[in-house]
Protein backbone atom coordinates (compact mmCIF):
# COMPACT_ATOMS: atom_id res chain seq x y z
CA UNK A 1 0.00 0.00 0.00
CA UNK A 2 1.41 3.47 -1.21
CA UNK A 3 1.91 5.32 2.09
CA UNK A 4 1.04 9.39 1.91
CA UNK A 5 3.23 11.26 4.50
CA UNK A 6 1.39 14.62 5.97
CA UNK A 7 4.28 17.18 7.90
CA UNK A 8 3.16 20.31 9.07
CA UNK A 9 4.78 23.22 7.48
CA UNK A 10 5.98 25.84 9.89
CA UNK A 11 5.93 28.30 6.79
CA UNK A 12 1.86 27.86 6.36
CA UNK A 13 1.40 26.66 10.11
CA UNK A 14 -0.73 23.68 8.39
CA UNK A 15 -0.02 19.59 7.82
CA UNK A 16 0.49 19.47 3.88
CA UNK A 17 0.72 15.92 2.29
CA UNK A 18 4.53 15.68 0.96
CA UNK A 19 5.04 16.56 -2.33
CA UNK A 20 8.22 16.48 -3.59
CA UNK A 21 9.17 18.83 -6.23
CA UNK A 22 11.01 16.40 -8.36
CA UNK A 23 9.90 12.57 -6.92
CA UNK A 24 10.97 10.39 -6.23
CA UNK A 25 14.10 12.10 -5.52
CA UNK A 26 13.72 14.60 -2.34
CA UNK A 27 16.06 17.19 -1.26
CA UNK A 28 16.33 17.76 2.87
CA UNK A 29 18.44 20.08 4.57
CA UNK A 30 18.86 20.51 8.08
CA UNK A 31 21.15 22.84 10.33
CA UNK A 32 24.03 21.16 12.00
CA UNK A 33 25.80 21.62 15.21
CA UNK A 34 27.91 24.85 16.01
CA UNK A 35 31.27 23.07 17.00
CA UNK A 36 32.37 24.85 19.63
CA UNK A 37 31.30 22.30 22.76
CA UNK A 38 30.06 18.87 23.40
CA UNK A 39 27.12 17.83 22.35
CA UNK A 40 24.22 17.82 24.51
CA UNK A 41 20.64 16.54 25.28
CA UNK A 42 19.31 19.68 23.05
CA UNK A 43 21.61 19.10 20.00
CA UNK A 44 20.24 14.88 19.98
CA UNK A 45 16.57 16.19 19.24
CA UNK A 46 17.25 17.69 15.77
CA UNK A 47 19.51 14.64 15.11
CA UNK A 48 17.16 11.80 16.05
CA UNK A 49 13.93 13.84 14.66
CA UNK A 50 15.41 14.44 11.42
CA UNK A 51 16.77 10.92 11.40
CA UNK A 52 13.22 9.32 11.58
CA UNK A 53 12.23 11.95 8.74
CA UNK A 54 14.96 10.45 6.22
CA UNK A 55 14.53 7.33 7.64
CA UNK A 56 10.77 7.20 6.67
CA UNK A 57 11.11 9.08 3.17
CA UNK A 58 13.91 6.08 2.03
CA UNK A 59 11.50 3.23 3.60
CA UNK A 60 8.68 4.64 1.67
CA UNK A 61 10.16 5.05 -1.65
CA UNK A 62 12.04 8.00 -1.99
CA UNK A 63 16.11 8.96 -2.93
CA UNK A 64 16.76 11.25 -0.13
CA UNK A 65 19.88 13.63 -0.50
CA UNK A 66 20.48 14.53 3.32
CA UNK A 67 22.43 17.97 3.81
CA UNK A 68 23.35 18.10 7.51
CA UNK A 69 25.86 21.15 7.90
CA UNK A 70 28.95 22.06 10.26
CA UNK A 71 29.11 25.28 11.54
CA UNK A 72 32.81 25.86 11.93
CA UNK A 73 33.08 30.22 11.44
CA UNK A 74 30.78 33.08 11.50
CA UNK A 75 28.82 32.11 14.46
CA UNK A 76 28.46 35.37 17.00
CA UNK A 77 28.21 35.59 20.45
CA UNK A 78 24.67 36.58 20.01
CA UNK A 79 22.47 37.81 17.15
CA UNK A 80 23.17 41.26 16.66
CA UNK A 81 26.14 40.71 14.50
CA UNK A 82 28.66 41.25 17.24
CA UNK A 83 31.43 39.45 19.62
CA UNK A 84 33.80 37.09 19.49
CA UNK A 85 33.15 33.98 16.93
CA UNK A 86 32.42 31.14 19.38
CA UNK A 87 34.75 29.37 17.87
CA UNK A 88 37.59 31.82 17.83
CA UNK A 89 36.78 32.46 21.54
CA UNK A 90 37.39 29.02 22.44
CA UNK A 91 40.76 28.42 20.40
CA UNK A 92 41.83 31.40 22.29
CA UNK A 93 41.17 30.44 25.31
CA UNK A 94 42.60 26.92 24.98
CA UNK A 95 45.36 28.06 22.89
CA UNK A 96 44.59 25.97 19.52
CA UNK A 97 43.91 26.63 16.11
CA UNK A 98 40.06 27.43 15.43
CA UNK A 99 40.67 24.25 13.35
CA UNK A 100 41.52 21.98 15.95
CA UNK A 101 38.79 22.87 18.07
CA UNK A 102 36.34 22.29 15.29
CA UNK A 103 38.03 19.14 14.07
CA UNK A 104 37.44 17.65 18.26
CA UNK A 105 34.40 18.95 18.75
CA UNK A 106 33.01 17.60 15.08
CA UNK A 107 34.91 14.05 15.98
CA UNK A 108 32.99 13.97 19.63
CA UNK A 109 30.08 14.87 18.04
CA UNK A 110 30.02 12.17 15.59
CA UNK A 111 30.78 9.77 17.77
CA UNK A 112 27.67 10.77 20.46
CA UNK A 113 24.95 10.69 17.70
CA UNK A 114 26.31 7.49 16.61
CA UNK A 115 25.80 6.00 19.79
CA UNK A 116 22.18 7.19 19.40
CA UNK A 117 22.27 5.29 16.08
CA UNK A 118 21.78 8.61 14.00
CA UNK A 119 22.63 7.53 10.16
CA UNK A 120 25.21 9.83 8.62
CA UNK A 121 23.90 12.66 6.14
CA UNK A 122 24.43 12.09 2.41
CA UNK A 123 26.84 15.17 2.85
CA UNK A 124 27.92 17.33 5.67
CA UNK A 125 29.17 20.66 4.58
CA UNK A 126 31.82 22.97 6.82
CA UNK A 127 30.68 26.75 6.40
CA UNK A 128 34.60 27.10 6.29
CA UNK A 129 34.78 25.18 3.63
CA UNK A 130 32.28 26.98 1.63
CA UNK A 131 33.75 30.82 1.66
CA UNK A 132 33.29 31.27 -2.12
CA UNK A 133 30.04 30.18 -2.27
CA UNK A 134 28.88 32.61 0.40
CA UNK A 135 31.13 35.20 -1.10
CA UNK A 136 29.21 34.88 -4.66
CA UNK A 137 25.63 34.88 -2.74
CA UNK A 138 26.55 38.17 -0.51
CA UNK A 139 27.96 39.56 -4.70
CA UNK A 140 24.26 38.37 -6.19
CA UNK A 141 22.31 40.00 -2.93
CA UNK A 142 24.17 43.13 -3.74
CA UNK A 143 23.98 43.28 -7.23
CA UNK A 144 20.09 42.79 -7.05
CA UNK A 145 20.02 45.60 -4.09
CA UNK A 146 19.16 44.07 -0.91
CA UNK A 147 22.78 44.46 0.73
CA UNK A 148 25.22 47.42 1.00
CA UNK A 149 28.74 47.82 2.00
CA UNK A 150 29.46 49.60 5.48
CA UNK A 151 33.33 50.06 6.70
CA UNK A 152 34.56 46.55 4.95
CA UNK A 153 31.16 44.87 6.32
CA UNK A 154 28.04 44.01 4.00
CA UNK A 155 24.27 44.40 5.58
CA UNK A 156 21.25 42.70 4.41
CA UNK A 157 18.57 45.47 3.64
CA UNK A 158 15.69 44.03 5.40
CA UNK A 159 13.32 47.53 4.95
CA UNK A 160 14.09 47.43 1.63
CA UNK A 161 14.05 44.07 1.41
CA UNK A 162 10.26 43.97 3.24
CA UNK A 163 9.31 46.62 0.31
CA UNK A 164 9.30 44.07 -2.15
CA UNK A 165 8.71 40.54 -0.32
CA UNK A 166 7.42 40.05 3.34
CA UNK A 167 11.10 39.45 6.23
CA UNK A 168 8.91 38.08 8.84
CA UNK A 169 7.23 35.41 6.63
CA UNK A 170 8.38 32.07 8.52
CA UNK A 171 7.69 33.41 12.14
CA UNK A 172 5.16 35.66 11.65
CA UNK A 173 7.05 39.02 13.09
CA UNK A 174 6.16 42.43 11.76
CA UNK A 175 9.08 44.76 11.13
CA UNK A 176 7.30 47.76 12.42
CA UNK A 177 7.42 45.76 15.43
CA UNK A 178 10.87 44.61 15.49
CA UNK A 179 11.96 48.16 15.10
CA UNK A 180 10.58 48.91 17.75
CA UNK A 181 11.74 46.08 20.16
CA UNK A 182 14.83 45.68 18.43
CA UNK A 183 17.56 47.30 21.32
CA UNK A 184 20.66 49.35 20.10
CA UNK A 185 23.53 47.52 20.58
CA UNK A 186 27.55 48.81 19.86
CA UNK A 187 28.06 48.70 16.55
CA UNK A 188 24.70 49.30 14.88
CA UNK A 189 26.47 52.79 13.44
CA UNK A 190 27.13 50.89 10.68
CA UNK A 191 23.60 49.54 10.13
CA UNK A 192 21.55 51.61 8.17
CA UNK A 193 18.39 49.84 10.47
CA UNK A 194 18.80 47.81 13.74
CA UNK A 195 17.07 44.91 12.01
CA UNK A 196 19.62 44.98 9.38
CA UNK A 197 21.39 41.72 9.56
CA UNK A 198 25.26 40.77 8.29
CA UNK A 199 26.55 38.81 5.49
CA UNK A 200 30.08 39.54 5.66
CA UNK A 201 31.83 41.25 8.49
CA UNK A 202 35.00 43.04 8.72
CA UNK A 203 37.79 41.30 10.64
CA UNK A 204 39.49 43.50 13.72
CA UNK A 205 43.68 42.94 12.99
CA UNK A 206 43.31 40.54 15.76
CA UNK A 207 40.59 38.86 14.09
CA UNK A 208 41.90 34.94 13.53
CA UNK A 209 39.33 33.36 11.35
CA UNK A 210 39.24 35.72 8.03
CA UNK A 211 39.14 35.77 4.20
CA UNK A 212 40.28 37.74 1.85
CA UNK A 213 36.88 39.12 -0.33
CA UNK A 214 36.08 42.46 -2.47
CA UNK A 215 35.62 44.36 0.71
CA UNK A 216 38.37 43.37 2.74
CA UNK A 217 39.77 40.85 4.90
CA UNK A 218 36.68 39.59 6.84
CA UNK A 219 34.82 36.77 7.74
CA UNK A 220 31.02 35.49 6.68
CA UNK A 221 27.74 36.01 8.85
CA UNK A 222 26.47 33.04 10.86
CA UNK A 223 23.32 32.97 8.09
CA UNK A 224 24.58 32.85 4.80
CA UNK A 225 26.31 29.86 5.00
CA UNK A 226 23.10 27.11 5.17
CA UNK A 227 21.80 29.37 1.92
CA UNK A 228 25.32 28.80 0.25
CA UNK A 229 25.05 25.22 1.15
CA UNK A 230 21.68 24.14 0.79
CA UNK A 231 21.42 25.86 -2.68
CA UNK A 232 25.31 24.86 -4.10
CA UNK A 233 24.13 20.85 -3.09
CA UNK A 234 20.35 20.47 -3.39
CA UNK A 235 19.44 23.50 -6.29
CA UNK A 236 17.29 26.48 -6.38
CA UNK A 237 14.21 25.01 -5.56
CA UNK A 238 14.27 21.76 -2.81
CA UNK A 239 11.89 20.21 -0.73
CA UNK A 240 12.58 20.54 3.07
CA UNK A 241 14.82 22.71 5.36
CA UNK A 242 15.00 21.38 8.97
CA UNK A 243 16.17 22.38 12.58
CA UNK A 244 15.56 23.42 16.55
CA UNK A 245 12.59 25.73 17.01
CA UNK A 246 15.08 28.18 18.38
CA UNK A 247 16.40 28.88 14.86
CA UNK A 248 13.16 29.75 13.38
CA UNK A 249 13.96 33.44 13.89
CA UNK A 250 16.82 34.54 13.27
CA UNK A 251 18.54 31.91 11.62
CA UNK A 252 16.19 30.79 8.78
CA UNK A 253 13.89 34.03 8.70
CA UNK A 254 17.14 35.23 7.35
CA UNK A 255 17.57 32.50 4.97
CA UNK A 256 14.57 32.67 3.80
CA UNK A 257 15.71 36.67 2.79
CA UNK A 258 18.35 35.74 1.89
CA UNK A 259 17.40 32.83 -0.50
CA UNK A 260 14.94 35.28 -2.30
CA UNK A 261 17.10 37.81 -2.77
CA UNK A 262 19.55 36.08 -4.80
CA UNK A 263 16.99 33.61 -6.53
CA UNK A 264 13.80 35.92 -6.54
CA UNK A 265 11.86 33.18 -5.78
CA UNK A 266 11.13 31.22 -2.92
CA UNK A 267 13.60 28.17 -2.02
CA UNK A 268 12.44 26.13 0.45
CA UNK A 269 9.00 24.32 -0.36
CA UNK A 270 8.51 22.72 3.31
CA UNK A 271 9.87 24.18 6.60
CA UNK A 272 10.15 21.86 9.42
CA UNK A 273 11.13 22.64 13.61
CA UNK A 274 11.60 20.16 15.91
CA UNK A 275 10.67 21.64 19.70
CA UNK A 276 13.25 22.33 22.49
CA UNK A 277 14.17 19.82 25.34
CA UNK A 278 13.54 21.39 28.69
CA UNK A 279 14.81 21.53 32.16
CA UNK A 280 12.13 22.31 34.19
CA UNK A 281 10.31 24.50 31.93
CA UNK A 282 13.71 26.15 30.45
CA UNK A 283 15.21 25.47 27.04
CA UNK A 284 18.35 23.33 27.97
CA UNK A 285 20.91 25.07 26.43
CA UNK A 286 24.89 26.03 26.50
CA UNK A 287 23.74 30.11 26.64
CA UNK A 288 21.88 29.13 29.95
CA UNK A 289 24.07 26.88 31.51
CA UNK A 290 21.61 24.02 32.38
CA UNK A 291 22.50 21.58 29.66
CA UNK A 292 23.99 17.64 30.35
CA UNK A 293 26.10 16.59 27.31
CA UNK A 294 25.13 13.07 25.79
CA UNK A 295 28.61 11.91 27.39
CA UNK A 296 27.54 12.97 30.72
CA UNK A 297 24.37 10.84 29.86
CA UNK A 298 26.08 8.09 28.97
CA UNK A 299 28.37 7.62 31.99
CA UNK A 300 25.84 9.11 34.41
CA UNK A 301 28.17 11.80 35.86
CA UNK A 302 26.62 14.66 35.59
CA UNK A 303 25.10 15.83 39.06
CA UNK A 304 21.76 16.62 37.87
CA UNK A 305 21.29 12.56 36.96
CA UNK A 306 20.76 10.02 39.33
CA UNK A 307 22.29 6.87 36.83
CA UNK A 308 23.91 6.70 33.60
CA UNK A 309 21.27 5.93 30.42
CA UNK A 310 22.19 4.27 27.72
CA UNK A 311 22.11 5.87 24.16
CA UNK A 312 19.04 3.99 23.42
CA UNK A 313 17.19 5.16 25.99
CA UNK A 314 18.00 8.93 25.63
CA UNK A 315 16.86 8.19 21.94
CA UNK A 316 13.48 6.48 23.17
CA UNK A 317 12.91 8.69 25.37
CA UNK A 318 13.13 11.83 22.60
CA UNK A 319 10.51 9.68 20.49
CA UNK A 320 7.71 9.33 23.02
CA UNK A 321 7.02 12.64 22.27
CA UNK A 322 5.91 14.55 19.12
CA UNK A 323 8.51 16.30 17.99
CA UNK A 324 6.63 19.01 17.63
CA UNK A 325 5.92 18.80 21.54
CA UNK A 326 8.56 20.09 24.14
CA UNK A 327 9.73 17.36 26.32
CA UNK A 328 11.07 18.00 29.59
CA UNK A 329 13.53 16.28 31.21
CA UNK A 330 13.80 14.51 34.45
CA UNK A 331 15.28 11.54 35.84
CA UNK A 332 12.09 10.03 36.66
CA UNK A 333 11.00 10.71 32.96
CA UNK A 334 14.18 9.07 31.93
CA UNK A 335 13.79 5.86 33.73
CA UNK A 336 10.22 5.39 33.18
CA UNK A 337 11.49 5.13 29.06
CA UNK A 338 14.31 2.85 30.40
CA UNK A 339 11.77 0.46 31.65
CA UNK A 340 9.20 0.97 28.91
CA UNK A 341 11.86 0.39 26.38
CA UNK A 342 13.33 -2.87 28.04
CA UNK A 343 9.41 -4.23 28.47
CA UNK A 344 9.38 -3.91 24.51
CA UNK A 345 13.08 -5.73 24.02
CA UNK A 346 11.63 -8.47 26.25
CA UNK A 347 9.22 -8.76 24.43
CA UNK A 348 10.76 -9.40 21.38
CA UNK A 349 12.67 -11.30 22.69
CA UNK A 350 9.96 -13.94 24.04
CA UNK A 351 8.41 -14.30 20.47
CA UNK A 352 9.97 -16.95 20.14
CA UNK A 353 8.43 -18.90 23.68
CA UNK A 354 5.38 -18.61 22.26
CA UNK A 355 3.52 -21.77 22.13
CA UNK A 356 1.21 -21.16 18.99
CA UNK A 357 -2.01 -22.64 18.30
CA UNK A 358 -4.09 -23.05 15.32
CA UNK A 359 -6.12 -20.32 15.64
CA UNK A 360 -6.06 -16.61 17.16
CA UNK A 361 -7.61 -14.83 19.25
CA UNK A 362 -6.33 -11.53 18.59
CA UNK A 363 -5.73 -9.33 15.73
CA UNK A 364 -2.50 -8.36 14.74
CA UNK A 365 -2.38 -7.88 11.27
CA UNK A 366 -3.64 -4.28 11.10
CA UNK A 367 -0.59 -3.19 13.49
CA UNK A 368 1.59 -2.10 10.89
CA UNK A 369 -0.92 0.10 9.07
CA UNK A 370 -1.81 1.99 12.10
CA UNK A 371 1.87 2.84 12.71
CA UNK A 372 2.01 4.05 8.90
CA UNK A 373 -1.18 6.30 9.52
CA UNK A 374 1.00 7.61 13.01
CA UNK A 375 3.90 8.12 10.57
CA UNK A 376 2.28 9.64 8.02
CA UNK A 377 0.47 11.83 10.68
CA UNK A 378 3.34 14.64 10.87
CA UNK A 379 5.55 11.30 11.78
CA UNK A 380 4.11 10.62 15.25
CA UNK A 381 6.48 8.41 16.85
CA UNK A 382 4.25 8.67 20.33
CA UNK A 383 1.73 6.76 18.74
CA UNK A 384 3.76 4.23 17.04
CA UNK A 385 5.30 3.44 20.52
CA UNK A 386 1.78 3.12 22.02
CA UNK A 387 1.16 0.68 19.19
CA UNK A 388 4.51 -1.54 19.66
CA UNK A 389 3.27 -1.34 23.37
CA UNK A 390 -0.17 -2.91 22.61
CA UNK A 391 1.83 -5.72 20.70
CA UNK A 392 4.40 -6.42 23.79
CA UNK A 393 1.28 -6.57 25.79
CA UNK A 394 -0.30 -9.30 23.25
CA UNK A 395 3.09 -10.99 23.40
CA UNK A 396 3.40 -11.66 27.14
CA UNK A 397 -0.67 -12.57 27.16
CA UNK A 398 0.11 -15.31 24.55
CA UNK A 399 2.96 -16.58 26.73
CA UNK A 400 1.15 -16.62 29.79
CA UNK A 401 -1.88 -18.79 27.87
CA UNK A 402 -4.57 -15.74 28.12
CA UNK A 403 -4.94 -15.16 24.29
CA UNK A 404 -3.89 -17.33 21.46
CA UNK A 405 -1.82 -16.68 18.44
CA UNK A 406 -1.07 -18.91 15.38
CA UNK A 407 2.37 -18.95 13.40
CA UNK A 408 1.91 -16.72 11.02
CA UNK A 409 0.49 -14.31 13.76
CA UNK A 410 4.01 -14.76 15.38
CA UNK A 411 5.89 -14.07 11.65
CA UNK A 412 3.84 -10.73 11.48
CA UNK A 413 4.85 -9.78 15.14
CA UNK A 414 8.56 -10.10 14.63
CA UNK A 415 8.44 -8.22 11.44
CA UNK A 416 6.42 -5.62 12.86
CA UNK A 417 8.89 -4.84 15.57
CA UNK A 418 11.63 -5.23 12.88
CA UNK A 419 10.09 -2.66 11.04
CA UNK A 420 8.85 -0.11 13.27
CA UNK A 421 11.15 -0.27 16.69
CA UNK A 422 14.83 -1.45 14.72
CA UNK A 423 14.25 0.12 11.61
CA UNK A 424 12.02 3.35 11.07
CA UNK A 425 12.06 4.47 15.30
CA UNK A 426 16.39 3.37 14.85
CA UNK A 427 16.17 1.60 18.03
CA UNK A 428 19.54 -0.96 18.31
CA UNK A 429 18.61 -3.87 20.60
CA UNK A 430 20.36 -3.45 23.20
CA UNK A 431 19.80 -6.86 24.89
CA UNK A 432 21.42 -8.71 22.26
CA UNK A 433 19.61 -11.18 19.82
CA UNK A 434 20.54 -10.47 16.64
CA UNK A 435 24.31 -10.79 15.99
CA UNK A 436 26.33 -14.54 16.02
CA UNK A 437 28.20 -13.53 19.44
CA UNK A 438 25.38 -12.54 21.40
CA UNK A 439 23.08 -15.39 20.27
CA UNK A 440 25.98 -17.62 21.43
CA UNK A 441 26.21 -15.89 24.80
CA UNK A 442 22.57 -16.43 25.32
CA UNK A 443 22.86 -19.94 24.70
CA UNK A 444 26.08 -19.96 27.31
CA UNK A 445 23.55 -18.64 29.84
CA UNK A 446 20.76 -21.07 28.89
CA UNK A 447 22.95 -23.68 29.24
CA UNK A 448 24.23 -23.03 32.56
CA UNK A 449 20.35 -22.31 33.23
CA UNK A 450 20.21 -26.08 32.08
CA UNK A 451 22.43 -27.64 34.32
CA UNK A 452 20.91 -25.26 37.42
CA UNK A 453 17.63 -27.01 36.42
CA UNK A 454 19.42 -30.63 36.34
CA UNK A 455 20.52 -29.89 39.83
CA UNK A 456 17.43 -29.06 41.16
CA UNK A 457 15.60 -32.54 39.36
CA UNK A 458 18.46 -33.94 41.53
CA UNK A 459 17.90 -32.25 44.43
CA UNK A 460 21.26 -30.53 44.87
CA UNK A 461 20.18 -27.55 45.87
CA UNK A 462 23.16 -25.83 46.63
CA UNK A 463 24.83 -26.32 43.02
CA UNK A 464 21.41 -24.83 42.29
CA UNK A 465 21.59 -21.58 44.17
CA UNK A 466 24.59 -21.22 43.87
CA UNK A 467 23.89 -20.89 39.65
CA UNK A 468 21.14 -18.33 40.57
CA UNK A 469 22.72 -16.04 43.09
CA UNK A 470 26.05 -15.73 40.70
CA UNK A 471 24.28 -14.94 37.86
CA UNK A 472 21.92 -12.00 40.12
CA UNK A 473 25.07 -11.02 41.37
CA UNK A 474 26.50 -10.13 37.83
CA UNK A 475 23.92 -8.57 36.83
CA UNK A 476 21.16 -11.03 35.43
CA UNK A 477 17.35 -11.47 36.66
CA UNK A 478 16.50 -15.05 37.08
CA UNK A 479 12.54 -15.72 37.22
CA UNK A 480 11.85 -19.44 38.00
CA UNK A 481 7.99 -20.33 36.40
CA UNK A 482 5.63 -22.60 35.81
CA UNK A 483 7.08 -22.78 32.27
CA UNK A 484 10.61 -22.91 32.97
CA UNK A 485 13.08 -20.48 33.84
CA UNK A 486 14.04 -16.66 32.14
CA UNK A 487 16.37 -14.73 32.61
CA UNK A 488 17.20 -11.41 31.59
CA UNK A 489 19.79 -8.50 31.67
CA UNK A 490 19.32 -6.00 34.48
Amino acid sequence: MEQKLSIYNTLSREKEVFEPITPPHVGLYVCGPTVYGDAHLGHARPSITFDILFRYLTHIGYKVRYVRNITDVGHLENDSDNGDDKIEKKARLEQLEPMEVVQFYTNRYHKAIEALNVLPPSIEPHASGHIIEQIAAVEKILENGYAYESNGSVYFDVVKYNKDYDYGILSHRNIEEMLNTTRELDGQDEKRSKVDFALWKKASPEHIMRWPSPWGDGFPGWHIECSAMSIKYLGTEFDIHGGGLDLMFPHHECEIAQNTAVEKHRVVKYWMHNNMITVGGQKMGKSLGNFITLDEFFTGSHPMLTQAYSPMTIRFFILQAHYRSTVDFSNEALQASEKALSRLLDAYARLGKIAVSETSSVDVAGLSQKCYDAMNDDLNTAIVIAHLCDAATTINSAIAGTVSLTKEDVVVLKEFFDTFLFDLLGIQNEQGQNSAGQEAFGKAVDLLLQIRAEAKANKDWATSDKIRDELNRIGFDIKDGKDGTEWKLR
